[in-house]
């Protein structure tokens, strides 16, 4: 391909400097080039499935498959799975691949330093329910719970923050909303791990300020970490060739809302009013914040901006 139009150009070009006009190399398209965009609409089509599934599970008196824990690990696998997809619309293969590795790896050394030493996220402990564990103190699902978590606050962030995408001090902005958006997740995901589906239980501390056995230390934590991750993995999620910006993309924040949902609805079923209502509350604040930022977002121009 490269190669025979290389050649063919030297022969047309047979001056005695034998300089070579770039015009004439035929450069072939990317073998895969249009599959992602089918990719992620076939993925997040099965992400909806699988979600409505696990939506089911909790409202129905006889839930379908009974007990059994794989249908909530796949809709995680899902979660993460639509919204890498989502990144390779806009980035290089590459950079997601990166990306990916990065969050999983120092996600999961986290969390598993949390569940032999307590620290940085207060004295806890994972149960049967939680499946199987890739190392001691980290279940095979919570690498990917975070990989999910991530993303799509980052990408409810960049919705919410796009009316400033071009003032000096965005990459910041957007990595410290990212992190609160993370913790925020968190305030629904606990109640819904510890009361709803028992996956962890958190042990009694001195300081008696929990949020459903949680140590209130533990929403810091996972601030704290999503701030650093996003801090490492953000150089790999700008798309640093010129190129005019696309419109306004819902995906991670329909997916943030869904998770939001999932953890409300157990919350409603079990008759845990305050988590009801906090994360009734923080799904409306950022729907709002992303729809404003969509609506109000400014010209779009070329340029590399974060993803």
């Amino acid at each position: 391909m490269l190669w025979p139009a290389l050649r063919g150009a030297l022969k047309h070009h047979s001056s005695p400097v034998n300089r070579i006009s770039f015009r004439d190399i035929r450069l072939e398209p990317a073998p895969l080039a249009g599959w992602a965009p089918k990719v992620h609409r076939v993925l997040f089509g099965i992400f909806l499935v699988q979600w409505l599934l696990v939506w089911l599970r909790l409202w129905l008196p006889r839930p379908p498959f009974g007990e059994a824990g794989w249908p909530e690990g796949l809709l995680v696998l899902l979660s993460a799975a639509t919204l890498l997809a989502s990144l390779t619309t806009h980035l290089p293969g590459q950079n997601v691949l990166l990306s990916a590795v990065v969050i999983g790896l120092v996600s999961g050394g986290v969390m598993a330093l949390g569940a032999l030493t307590g620290v940085p996220f207060g004295p806890f402990a994972y149960t049967p329910a939680a499946g199987q564990q890739l190392c001691p103190g980290l279940p095979w699902a919570m690498p990917l719970v975070w990989l999910a978590a991530l993303l799509a606050s980052r990408g409810a962030a960049r919705l919410a923050l796009r009316p400033w995408r071009y003032n000096p001090n965005y990459g910041l902005w957007l990595i410290g909303l990212a992190a609160l958006l993370v913790a925020t997740l968190d305030l629904g995901l606990e109640p819904f791990a510890t009361q709803v589906k028992h996956l962890w239980k958190w042990t009694p501390t001195r300081l008696r300020l929990e949020w459903y056995t949680a140590p209130v230390v533990t929403f810091v934590a996972w601030g704290v970490t999503a701030l650093l991750i996003l801090a490492f993995v953000t150089p790999a999620l700008i798309n640093k060739k010129p190129m005019r910006q696309p419109g306004p993309d819902f995906h991670p924040l329909v997916v943030w809302l869904l998770w939001n949902l999932l953890f409300a609805t157990g919350a409603a079923v079990t008759r845990l009013w305050p988590a009801l209502a906090v994360v009734s509350l923080t799904s409306v604040v950022v729907a709002a914040a992303g729809l404003y930022g969509a609506a109000a977002g400014p010209e779009e121009r070329g340029g590399a901006t974060p993803r």
